[in-house]
């Protein structure tokens, strides 16, 4: 799994973004924020949305397929994060790690990652590449280079970082393999989305074809372009490198529903790595669009951001109990906008081992049942919404545009329906107090909730011997 996948900005991409931010001065009239954007479909099926932005002479591409964690194939565990690391095996005119040097040659940036519901591919280049960047797109779609060597190759690479970020690292699937895999039911949802050793090494060359031609086509995909371009002359350039590509027959969705949790969930594993204990907590989301999916946003701005947050104040603040607190919804994974099918929010501690986790359950749950019986003040809204609004600009203005060029793709690629940018601004700001309320009595119940702990232990001898 790329390092894009739970850390998807670069520090040199952090200092491109501070050349060239976004201009937001849209931000001080009612309606908010406002991105302007084209979006069209070309015959082949290709979504492509377009946002021009001259701040910089930078353009960002992205190419975002909807095949992600949920629906890769069963017994194929980790397959749709092992074909992210295929692309950049070489293609019909682009040989073995070609694609980087061309980017990387040309003073850009670039990587891929595999979420809950996609598999994104981007570069961040000056302007004047753009064409170089959409024929190297066009390339890989239509004719990736899968070979048993390429193969072989990439699954070795991605065991390798299995051991290395998870199997050897300490805490190394907690939270964001751990809670999903704890809280859900369904299959999809719930299964070792990073890859079991055994799924991957059964991988076949033709597996590995079939899912190319079902997944990597241009009906099952949307490209992005933001930055410094003619718009005439990039829907020109697009037609000719994409037009032509063929569709594939895209097999029906997969059923990616949860039941309604009715009993709260206890997980957990003793980390012979770990050096301290830690505990994590997941309560389901509500569907997406909902008032109260609105509501549960700004219930992590309330509970979880920042230092005024009130889970901060209570467990670090007035406990002492952890040093911090992370929370987030699609936490490491991505953010609120940018998945489609069933979501947690999350919340994890690492605390010390003189502290109970039952200790911390109670202040959590005391933390909660105050939001759940108390409406919340106009000051408290008023910051909350504050916090929220800055975030949504933070989200846009990320990796000199590729922040707005992931919210566009996603309500694309998702929603067929770029424009749900715009409205997000207007959507919180009708957050009421009793919404809010109302929410958290539903979707924060203690059995709509799993909790799971990580436990020192002593490392085996034999598995402490063999590294």
């Amino acid at each position: 799994m790329s390092a894009a996948l739970r850390r998807p900005i670069a520090a040199a991409a952090l200092a491109l973004a501070l050349v060239a931010p976004i201009q937001i001065a849209a931000a001080q009239a009612p309606a908010g924020v406002q991105v302007p954007f084209d979006y069209y479909t070309l015959k082949n099926g290709l979504r492509v949305v377009l946002s021009r932005d001259t701040t910089a002479p930078t353009v960002a591409v992205g190419v975002y397929y909807h095949i992600g964690f949920r629906n890769e194939p069963r017994d194929r565990t980790g397959f749709a994060h092992l074909f992210e690391h295929l692309m950049f095996q070489g293609s019909g005119n682009l040989g073995k790690l070609e694609f980087i040097k061309l980017v990387e040659s040309n003073g850009g940036l670039l990587n891929g990652s595999t979420r809950f519901d996609f598999t994104n591919y981007f570069e961040v280049v000056p302007a004047h590449t753009l064409e170089t960047m959409l024929w190297a797109e066009a390339d890989r779609m239509k004719g990736l280079a899968i070979d048993t060597a390429n193969l072989r190759n990439q699954q070795d690479v991605v065991k390798n970082e299995v051991r290395v970020n998870v199997l050897n690292q300490p805490y190394g699937s907690f939270p964001w393999i751990d809670l999903p895999m704890a809280a859900n039911e369904n299959w999809y949802n719930a299964h070792n989305f990073y890859g079991d050793l055994h799924d991957l090494d059964a991988a076949t060359l033709t597996d590995a074809s079939a899912f190319f031609r079902r997944y990597y086509a241009p009906n099952n995909a949307v490209l992005g372009v933001v930055g410094d371009f003619t718009p005439v002359q990039a829907r020109a350039w697009i037609e000719k490198y994409f037009g032509q590509i063929a569709p594939s027959e895209l097999p029906p969705p997969p059923d990616l529903t949860e039941p309604r949790q009715t009993a709260e969930k206890r997980a957990g594993r003793v980390d012979s790595l770990a050096n301290r204990p830690a505990i994590g907590f997941a309560w389901h989301m509500p569907e997406r669009w909902t008032p109260e999916w609105f509501a549960m946003g700004m219930i992590d701005q309330i509970l979880g951001q920042g230092r005024d947050s009130r889970l901060y104040q209570a467990l670090v603040t007035e406990k002492g109990y952890t040093g911090d607190v992370s929370a987030g919804i699609n936490w490491g994974l991505g953010h609120q906008f940018n998945y489609q099918g069933p979501m947690l929010w999350m919340v994890s501690v690492f605390h010390d081992s003189t502290v109970a986790p039952d200790s911390l359950v109670a202040s959590v749950d005391r933390t909660v049942e105050e939001l759940q019986t108390r409406p919340i003040d106009a000051a408290t809204l008023t910051r909350a919404r504050t916090k929220m609004r800055s975030a949504l600009y933070d989200m846009m203005e990320q990796f000199s545009g590729f922040g707005r060029l992931d919210m566009l793709a996603s309500f694309a690629i998702f929603d067929n329906e770029p424009g749900r940018i715009n409205r997000l601004e207007a959507e919180f700001a009708k957050v009421t107090p009793e919404l809010i309320q109302r929410t958290a009595r539903e979707y924060l119940r203690r059995e709509n909730r799993t909790v799971y702990t990580i436990v020192p232990g002593a490392r085996p001898a034999a598995a402490a011997g063999s590294q």
